[in-house]
This record gives structure tokens, sequence and C-alpha cells, in this order.
């Protein structure tokens, strides 16, 4: 039962403005995206623009050269032990495929250089390069580098290798599966979209009273008030 009419329909009001407003943040309306996708772009290509670390890791990368290594990774399975045999082997290293397993045996630094090139392509968009230089669709030739780093660092970590063990972890992560997943976005500068960032926040502030707003007046509307 409606204790105040008046707050009921403040609140039934603000409620309806709340969520006609919702429906045209889910409709396409924002070049073919809804709002939530668009918000979600930009920001993701705002990020990209101050996350690109592979120009450290390249110059980290100079000082493991000469730095033999000796590993046997063992894959998922022979198809991604068999794609991924070339991605070693264009960094110098000599490689065998027995099944699942992969053995690779050569210069790390010489290694990283070629897997940051390749994490490079990646970031710059550029999947066509990498598609040319393995034969192997680019996300997949990624996500073969991410598995078998993820690998070697495990097995250098039981040969007690833990300085190359902990370089090839920040390549895995900071190199390898940034590049993999900022894929076809375009970076932006927050200065060229500064209008919509600050939209955007102060419209998450309000959005969110607004709804706070909406559920207080309802239900003081009927009748169910906090009180102390």
């Amino acid at each position: 039962m409606i204790a105040s009419k008046k707050e009921f329909t403040i609140g039934a009001v603000l409620m309806a403005g709340f969520a006609a407003v919702l429906i045209l943040i889910f409709l396409p309306l924002y070049g073919g995206k809804n709002g939530l996708n668009y918000m979600d772009d930009l920001y993701n290509s705002i990020s990209k623009a101050s996350a690109n670390y592979l120009p450290q890791l390249q110059v980290k990368a100079r000082e493991f050269e000469g730095r033999p290594v000796s590993v046997t990774l063992v894959l998922a399975d022979p198809r991604q032990a068999e794609e991924t045999a070339p991605l070693f082997a264009k960094g110098g290293a000599a490689v065998e495929v027995a099944g699942s397993n992969l053995k690779v045996e050569g210069d790390l630094g010489q290694i990283l250089a070629n897997c940051l090139t390749d994490a490079g392509d990646m970031f710059e968009n550029d999947g066509d390069r990498i598609r040319e230089k393995y034969g192997t669709p680019e996300r997949r030739a990624l996500y073969n580098w991410w598995s078998a780093l993820k690998e070697a660092e495990k097995q250098l970590n039981k040969q007690k290798k833990f300085q190359e063990a902990n370089f090839i972890g920040t390549v895995m992560k900071k190199g390898v599966e940034c590049s993999y997943n900022y894929y076809t976005t375009e970076p932006k500068k927050i200065t060229e979209k500064i209008g919509t960032v600050v939209f955007s926040l102060v419209f998450y502030v309000v959005y969110t009273v607004w709804y706070g707003f909406a559920i207080m007046y309802l239900f003081q509307g009927l009748g169910l008030k906090l009180e102390h």
C-alpha cells in the first residue's frame, strides 16, 4: 500500500527515466556499438597508449645475449609443438619435436629478441607479418609463444636459473600477453578524448546517484524508512 503518493510518484518517475537511459545505453547508437562497448573500446585505446613496455624489454633482452639455455617444453599437443618449433628456430635455436614435447637449445637473448619482434608486430596490429613469417594465424602464434614461455619459465626455475626465468616471465606478461590482449585496438591519447572521458566519469556518478534516489523515494512512498 502506498503511504505517500508524492514520494512514490517522484521515485517512479526517476526510475522510469533511469530505465529509459539504460535502454539507450544498450542500443547500437554509438558507431554501431552500444554505449558499454563503445566506452570499453575507448578506455582500452587510452590504456594501450601507455602500456607499451616493448622498448624497455628489448633493451633488457640484450643483457641475455650469449646466455645458452637448454629446456624441454611440454606443450598441449603435437600440433602446438610443431607450430611452436619455428618460433624458436627463427631466433637461432636448435629445436627438436617429439610428440607434444619440444627440446630447445639456443641463445636466450636471441630467442627473446625474436619473440619481442613478434610481440611488437602484434602490438602495432601488423598480424600479416606474423602470418607470413610462420604460416600460422597471428593470434595462434602469440598464444604459442605465451604457452612456450610459461613452460620455459618453469623449466629454468627447476634448473635454478632464476634470473633467466624471471625475465622470461616478464616478457610473457608485459610483452606477449599485453600485445595479444591489445591486438586490433588503436591507441589514443587521453587528451584526444578528454571531453568524452570527463563526461563518462561525471555521468557514472550522476547515474549511480540517480538510481539511489529513485529507490529511496519508492521505498519512502511505500512507507519504508530507515530510522535510528
